[in-house]
């Protein structure tokens, strides 16, 4: 894993917690795994699937009952990321607030990362 002990990886908020679990409960799911793909008009974008199995490489991010796991190779660029849950009146879903991100395009669901010399997390102990 490619982050800070003691730290988690990836962090949920109550919103996107109770999404999670209410999709997990839903169909028997094991949690949701997130990562990242080529593809968008920015380069990258996110990527969310059903887990019915939980791989042995995946980092586990468990809060309150939601369970997500961030997918090896995704793992250094979503270090630091809060997932969130938000719903308006024309839509709803999981947004990314991701410190690793270098811009994204006018939707949000495509992104670039900044160079991989500046995805090193910075610890906060001072």
């Amino acid at each position: 894993m490619f982050g800070i002990p003691g730290k988690q990886a990836v962090t949920m908020t109550p919103a996107a917690q109770r999404q999670i679990a209410r999709l997990m409960a839903r169909d028997g799911h094991q949690g949701l795994r997130i990562g990242v793909k080529k593809g968008g008009c920015a380069g990258m974008e996110y990527t969310m699937d059903y887990v019915t199995e939980i791989d042995d490489l995946d980092e586990v991010v468990e809060v309150d009952g939601a369970r997500v796991m961030i997918a090896p190779m995704a793992q250094m660029f979503l270090f630091g990321t809060e997932i969130d849950y938000e719903t308006s009146l024309l839509e709803s879903g999981f947004k990314f607030r991701n410190p690793n991100v270098a811009d994204a395009c006018g939707c949000g669901e495509s992104i670039k990362f900044k160079d991989v010399s500046e995805l090193t997390p910075q610890s906060s102990e001072g």
